[in-house]
């Protein structure tokens, strides 16, 4: 039996469809709002090197211009900001331990805030504590060395540490608990290093005084290839490598800091070497460009990937 459908009949059908559409649209993305989130790492290579950025932590921080610009009139800090578009009443800061895997080292820079927030991002990566075999620590503020330990046991039992010279005399001389309690107990298993000074193969010191007495960089270099671990050189992408003469509340020696900024970032920006910065937004790659009397941060897209 063979059935007519009308003209008018398939035109009722046809209106009916949106409505029915759109309900069952609705339905099907009926899950909950998850919010802003990020992936906990991000592995690119350099030469015959893997290098893993870790996000072990990131929290919004309140009235920015009491840690960045603090030696700039307001409408100034205000400007460089709206230009920007970023917000004047808070910043985002990330902290960003970075792994780098020679094929027979496995080196983490920095721990992060915590052991839980560094090797919860390092599983995610795919490593485990165990198999980190050198911790490089590039200078003693706490979200460097909070990781060291988790309660009374080193947080990475195989390695091996390395640090500063005059970072660690510097902190060691300090009434400071968080070196007390996370330095202090893994020093017979330290080895200290000057400016030149070598971590494993292709992996030099660099001397950047300023934000603390003795923070050091480091020079990655691999098949050719060279990548700068800056740590905190520089704290935020525009406040600080944008405009690297504006204060740092951080910074211990301020004038140092910022010789040291634009010492690297001339550097950085004639070679167009790349450069990972602990507190540059996530995944933590990037590249410097010069800009008029400062310069300007260039993320990473897919450079390293290849």
């Amino acid at each position: 039996m063979t059935q007519k459908i009308t003209r008018r009949a398939a035109l009722a059908g046809a209106a009916a469809l949106p409505l029915s559409s759109a309900l069952a649209t609705q339905a099907s993305a009926s899950a909950p709002m998850m919010g802003a989130s990020m992936a906990p790492y991000m592995r690119v290579t350099l030469g015959g090197y893997d290098v893993t950025t870790l996000l072990a932590g990131t929290r919004a921080v309140p009235d920015p211009q009491a840690i960045f610009g603090m030696n700039v009139p307001a409408d100034e800090f205000n400007s460089v900001s709206a230009a920007n578009n970023l917000p004047v009443d808070q910043a985002q800061f990330f902290f960003t331990p970075t792994i780098v895997n020679t094929g027979s080292e496995l080196v983490l820079f920095d721990t992060g805030l915590s052991g839980e927030g560094t090797t919860a991002a390092l599983a995610a990566a795919g490593y485990t504590p165990d198999q980190i075999t050198v911790v490089v620590i590039t200078h003693m503020h706490g979200d460097h060395i909070g990781g060291l330990m988790t309660g009374d046991a080193p947080t990475f039992p195989n390695a091996r540490y390395v640090t500063g010279t005059t970072e660690f005399d510097a902190w060691g001389k300090a009434e400071n608990e968080g070196f007390e309690t996370k330095v202090r107990p893994l020093a017979d298993q330290m080895t200290f290093l000057d400016d030149g000074g070598s971590v494993a193969g292709g992996i030099t010191a660099m001397a950047a005084f300023g934000h603390t007495p003795g923070h050091m960089a480091y020079m990655i270099e691999s098949d050719g290839k060279q990548l700068v671990l800056g740590a905190d050189f520089a704290n935020h992408y525009v406040w600080s490598l944008g405009y690297p003469d504006w204060e740092v509340k951080f910074d211990m020696d301020k004038a140092a800091a910022a010789a040291t900024r634009r010492k690297m970032l001339d550097m950085m920006a004639a070679d167009k070497i790349p450069f990972v910065g602990y507190h540059m937004p996530w995944p933590a790659f990037g590249y410097v460009e010069t800009r008029d009397s400062g310069f300007r941060y260039v993320p990473h897209s897919y450079q390293l990937m290849l």
